[in-house]
């Protein structure tokens, strides 16, 4: 019995010895080949253009072995407010100078890491079908964002509808900025971004300036259905942003990469007709 007993144990200590050589080798293997190992990262995005952009990016992501999680927003507060508490790890909504306006007022410390498209912003009107028609007076309602004040007022003056003062950048102009004003049009600067659309179906007789992304989402087409359409020179580019300390991360640093990429840009163009335009990566 005593001998059956020593082999027993015998036995057992070569099957521990065993599986514990096993567990070293797999661990070994797993820091060897990194590769196989999937990086997750969540994405702020507002739902259209970029949310479904990023859908149609997941795939060439997977590839790559990092598995992109989506999380969408209605609005342009909460995707930067929650970048900088850290719910996200990057979001892909923003212009530039929007970025940039938003880390002034609110001291974030992120990263543009890279331009993927831009969005000819558009003027809308159920009423006129060609600026030579519109009347005195009319008003012209756009997203209370200062950011996209200047924006407006640019494409107004480049169709002679207004002039602006020359000594201001055209990016900061403001309505105060206005020394010329043919038509006496009135501004309303009061709206969210998110209620234009609202705006452009409930009243007849006015202007507004709307969001591409938002105008896709209310049924507009941008090409046909903008009395004015911002041209794809735009220095609005949208961006993929995110905290500065994570500016050389390597799977959202890959994320802007695949955003670039030949299938993304061809996916945008094929999409969205026009609506949407893709960049590349020297034209920010």
């Amino acid at each position: 019995m005593k001998k059956i007993w020593t082999g027993a144990l015998a036995l057992l200590f070569v099957l521990v010895l065993a599986a514990c050589g096993s567990s070293e080798d797999d661990a070994s293997g797993s820091e060897e080949g990194g590769s196989e190992e999937s990086s997750e990262i969540k994405v702020g995005a507002t739902s259209v253009p970029h949310a479904e952009v990023l859908e149609e990016a997941k795939p060439l992501l997977e590839e790559e072995g990092i598995t992109l999680k989506i999380e969408e927003y209605q609005d342009y507060i909460l995707p930067n407010k929650d970048l900088s508490e850290g719910r996200i790890d990057a979001n892909y909504f923003q212009t530039i100078p929007y970025l940039e306006v938003q880390e002034k007022e609110n001291g974030y410390d992120f990263a543009n890491l890279g331009g993927i498209h831009i969005e000819p912003i558009g003027v809308y009107s159920q009423k006129y079908d060609d600026i030579d028609d519109i009347e005195e007076g009319t008003t012209l309602v756009m997203s209370r964002s200062v950011s996209t004040h200047g924006r407006v007022l640019s494409i107004l003056e480049k169709e002679g509808l207004i002039k602006l003062d020359e000594s201001v950048e055209k990016v900061e102009a403001t309505v105060d900025d206005i020394v010329e004003n043919p038509k006496n049009i009135e501004f309303d600067t009061g709206v969210d971004a998110a209620g234009l659309p609202e705006v452009y179906k409930r009243e007849e007789n006015v202007l507004v300036a709307i969001n591409t992304n938002y105008a896709i989402e209310a049924g507009l087409v941008p090409k046909e259905d903008a009395i004015i359409l911002e041209g794809t020179n735009s220095p609005y580019v949208n961006v993929v942003a995110a905290q500065s300390k994570d500016k050389d991360n390597e799977a959202l640093n890959k994320l802007v990469e695949v955003l670039r990429s030949e299938e993304i840009q061809n996916f945008i163009k094929e999409e969205y007709d026009g609506a949407v335009v893709p960049v590349s990566a020297d034209s920010e």
